[in-house]
């Protein structure tokens, strides 16, 4: 995950599950998984409370709309 995206929720007291999909067995298949839905080459891959958000783009989008911290919310990363 992109160092821009992990500050942004470790800032919103959200610590999120990593996937280095470069440093863990499998990741190539999980890689042409995701690839196959749609987010080939689109990394960071976000999902919250196991739904696929998008990439970088799509998580600022929803923080600078400010609908980001009501999905971690419904989502249970984030109490506040």
């Amino acid at each position: 995950m992109c160092h821009t995206i992990k500050t942004l929720f470790f800032d919103f007291g959200v610590n999120p599950t990593v996937y280095e999909l470069d440093q863990i067995p499998g990741g190539r298949e999980i890689e042409q998984a995701l690839a196959r839905h749609g987010v080939a080459g689109d990394f960071p891959v976000v999902f919250i409370g196991g739904n696929l958000v998008g990439g970088a783009n799509e998580i600022m989008t929803l923080h600078l709309n400010g609908s980001l911290s009501a999905m971690l919310k419904r989502a249970g990363a984030l109490w506040l």
